[in-house]
């Protein structure tokens, strides 16, 4: 068929291939429905191409569970380039592997890399990708990669994965659908009615070549897989049967295999099909013209037939080592073939995590779990296992702590003590991604107390480490040194440095409180001991405690770098929770630095996906619930609520500092309970370890009693410590240099007139509207005149600095409801409406609900 109305397509990737000739490489994706055409166009590119380029092409195969980097095995094999036995050099350590894949593919000069249907991928293939992406701007190579653009789970995920390139190393192509007059000029070509062939096809380029090439003495087929199915019929019932055989083969059917499956019949009935139209002869394999079609034939199949063809395609698959297993696995589930199942699903769930395709390695424990019932317990404990720790990996907690379960159950079973215990330490780790902190504490001091009672081992030094982590966390010093030293000294004995590296985390992070010095350098020395020994998860544990170390200090540069650095690892290395969480850190920092829009864009990342776990949402929460309450809209009720309830299942300091300052920060503007945000202060006071932890709780309090004793301020951040001593001059300079526009702001209203209308101007322009409102009350109340409104809204409203929460409220207390129904129509608390009220009333300096609702609608607000 002749490739209409493609030629701004074809041009620009012509555009981007002289680029990347030139040394600017990019990533190209072409979208499109399926049958759009999408193959087509690279074909006619490819065409194009002058004979000194080089091309590699590899494609995604539609598995039931992805093959491991498939695609980078068939860039391989193009390339001449030895992957398994690069992989095995490489130990499978993913950027070592992936960095030497680039140097081969920039060593062929300027190169067009294909991926097609990367909707298909698996997570390593999707890793390879955004590791490429990062790094193609300086090369002269292009990779052109297909995908679909339906909802589906995989076209989510490569949206996700091209979101972590930089956009300017992204180029995305859209294939649209043929248009009317296009499909006409084709039909006329071929004799055939291009109006009811449009209105069949839509213009889907695949069905409306389907329907050209359609019997002309009859209706037209009501669908692509009508139309498949049609021009199926006409075959031999031998080159038939090869047709449906060849369907059980997702992609492509290598020639070998289909001499094994079919015998010495298979090149003729082959060479039927290719003339019929149906299969593409590649001289070494065989595909249908399209996924559409070969799912057409395959859907056809009886069940019976089905098993049938896959168990034949899986006895020639086996008979070459060379085989994937997620290929063989693929097969083996389609016949039902329960004991290969069993033999490979393991195997293909192992081969899968060691290359960091985790989300697939569940997908093949699962499978092998299904059929895992006459599997010797201590098979089945291990499937468990192996299962909770991948899902925990993709931040599918609960379900990690249901196999986790599982498999203790079993464990007990066996009396395998140290495997329970060991098991036992997962739970505690599981319960406090969930955070429950609760569970947390008695799983943890169960799993210690069993392995006491084995000799010394790895599961002992791991038990002590995370029982210390979790009193750093709760900021119990003491049991923090005390249980990660007996971590460091067994670790240290049986030579683990990956235990070793977790112990020094968090003796270091605790450390932080007492030296500064030498707690900064045990984090560097365990997060560099994870880098070299390729300890992923500890690795993005330390450079998250590192950046949060450096956040606590006010250290924002550090903090930075490390998120930079912390971020961009987990992107390489497929670690979604911590990559989540230091984005939650980083949305802080943004909102710090003023780049209010930029935080509000980061956090949402994390809490807008629905899979997010509790714990790794909270330190966006806190970002979200700064920025609402600075900005009055929209409300941050919601974000604080969820604060609350996080709270409820455990108090522990590091979320309760910042829940007590978003308390305290709603108090100050009137939006809050004082009392409570002054005994959430001292809550948290009294849980502190130090008084270095306190600066920012400090500064708040003084903030709401501005007669409060600051207390001991030795320690303390800085600038925390110059404000609290009344050196509100030399701590607005030092934020200034510090780059935090909104903290100078508040140190500024200390000072005299001149830096409280200075202070008033920054909040003005970060658009802090209920701040800067709250700053005009407290200067008029110091008898300030001529104060300058700020910005008018549209609506002639809010000259009273309502935000929009109490905006709804005051529209109900004009309508007459009460704080009780007000209540139950906003579906918050009383005591949220009563604070409402109270700051509706004195925004409008009314005395009652009847004055503030008259107030409101002489002024037009209501």
């Amino acid at each position: 068929m002749m490739l209409l109305e493609r030629q701004p397509q074809l041009q620009q990737m012509d555009a981007l291939l002289a680029d990347a000739i030139g040394g600017r490489g990019r990533v190209v994706v072409v979208l499109g429905e399926a049958g759009a055409g999408k193959t087509a166009l690279v074909e006619a590119f490819a065409s194009r191409l002058d004979d000194g380029l080089t091309m590699l092409r590899s494609a995604c195969e539609d598995l039931s569970i992805p093959d491991p980097l498939g695609p980078l095995h068939d860039l391989a094999r193009d390339a001449h380039w030895e992957l398994p036995r690069a992989m095995d050099d490489r130990q499978v350590q993913r950027l070592p592997l992936f960095s030497e894949a680039l140097d081969v593919f920039e060593a062929k000069g300027p190169c067009l890399l294909v991926i097609e249907d990367l909707h298909w991928a698996d997570d390593a293939t999707l890793d390879f990708v955004r590791f490429l992406g990062r790094r193609i701007a300086n090369t002269r190579i292009l990779l052109l990669m297909t995908a679909r653009t339906d909802r589906s789970e995989g076209q989510m995920r490569v949206r996700r994965a091209l979101g972590e390139i930089p956009a300017g190393n992204v180029a995305r192509i859209d294939v649209p659908l043929l248009s009317e007059s296009a499909v006409l000029s084709l039909a006329e070509a071929a004799e055939r009615d291009g109006e009811a062939i449009y209105r069949a096809s839509a213009g889907n380029a695949f069905f409306v070549t389907e329907l050209l090439a359609a019997e002309s003495d009859g209706a037209l087929p009501a669908s692509v897989r009508d139309a498949v199915l049609a021009r199926a019929e006409k075959l031999s019932p031998g080159a038939r049967s090869m047709l449906d055989a060849v369907s059980v083969f997702p992609r492509r059917a290598d020639a070998w295999a289909l001499s094994g499956l079919c015998g010495i019949a298979a090149a003729g009935q082959l060479a039927e099909c290719v003339a019929n139209g149906l299969l593409e002869d590649f001289g070494d394999g065989y595909a249908f013209r399209h996924e559409i079609a070969r799912t057409a034939i395959e859907m056809a199949l009886t069940p019976s037939k089905r098993r049938e063809y896959n168990e034949r395609a899986l006895s020639a698959l086996r008979e070459n080592p060379q085989v994937a297993t997620a290929r063989l696995v693929h097969h083996a589930v389609e016949a039902q073939n329960l004991d290969v199942v069993r033999e490979l699903a393991p195997t293909a769930a192992r081969e899968a995590s060691r290359v960091g395709a985790h989300r697939d390695a569940v997908g093949y424990y699962e499978v092998a779990l299904r059929y895992a019932e006459i599997l010797p317990v201590e098979k089945r404990a291990e499937l468990y296992e192996g299962h909770a720790f991948e899902c925990h990996l993709i931040g599918r907690v609960e379900a990690a702590m249901e196999a986790q379960q599982q498999a203790r159950l079993l464990r007990q079973a066996l009396g395998d003590r140290v495997k329970e215990g060991d098991g036992l330490r997962c739970l505690s780790r599981f319960a406090y991604l969930l955070g429950d902190r609760e569970a947390a504490d008695r799983f943890g001091a169960q799993a210690v107390e069993l392995l006491e009672t084995a000799p010394d081992g790895p599961e002992l030094a791991m038990a002590y480490s995370n029982l210390s982590q979790l009193a750093m966390l709760a900021e119990r010093l003491e049991d923090t040194l005390m249980l990660g030293g007996k971590a460091v000294e067994l670790a240290e004995r049986l030579n683990r440095p990956d235990i070793l590296c977790h112990a020094l985390n968090n003796v270091g992070a605790a450390g932080q409180w007492l030296d500064f010095t030498k707690g900064r350098r045990d984090l560097a020395r365990s997060l560099g001991i994870a880098l070299s020994g390729n300890f992923q998860e500890h690795a993005a544990r330390a450079f998250t405690n590192c950046a949060c170390v450096e956040m606590n200090r006010l250290n924002f540069k550090e903090a930075s770098s490390l998120l930079e650095r912390g971020i961009g690892y987990c992107v390489d290395n497929d670690l979604a929770t911590w990559r989540d969480y230091m984005r939650g850190v980083q949305a802080q920092l943004l909102l710090r630095y003023g780049l209010w829009d930029d935080a509000a864009a980061v956090a949402h990342e994390v809490v807008d996906d629905e899979a997010t776990t509790p714990l790794v949402r909270y330190p966006s929460l806190v970002a979200l619930a700064r920025l609402r309450i600075r900005r009055g809209d929209p409300s941050a009720e919601p974000i604080v609520e969820e604060m609350r309830r996080f709270l409820d299942k455990g108090m522990e300091l590091q979320r309760l500092v910042p829940f007590a300052e978003v308390m305290a920060e709603l108090a100050w503007l009137g939006e809050g309970d004082r009392d409570e945000a002054l005994h959430l202060i001292a809550l948290a006071e009294g849980l502190a370890p130090t008084r270095a932890v306190f600066g920012g709780l400090a500064a708040w309090r003084r903030l709401l009693l501005p007669e409060s004793d600051p207390g001991e301020t030795d320690g303390m951040a800085e600038p925390h410590r110059l404000q609290l001593i009344g050196d509100w001059r030399a701590a607005a300079a030092l934020w200034a240099r510090m780059g935090a526009p909104f903290e100078r702001a508040l140190t500024l209203l200390q000072g005299d007139e001149a830096a409280q209308r200075e202070a008033l101007d920054i909040f003005e322009a970060l658009g802090a509207r209920p701040v800067a409102q709250h700053v005009r009350g407290l200067l008029r109340q110091s008898g300030v005149s001529r104060i300058a409104r700020g910005p008018r809204q549209a609506t002639r409203a809010n000259q009273a600095g309502l935000t929009q929460r109490q905006m709804e409220v005051l529209q109900l207390i004009e309508r007459g409801f009460s704080n009780k129904k007000i209540a139950a129509h906003m579906a918050i608390s009383p005591k949220t409406v009563d604070h409402h009220v109270s700051a509706v009333l004195g925004k409008l300096e009314a005395v009652s609900r009847g004055e503030a609702a008259a107030a409101a609608r002489a002024s037009g607000l209501v």
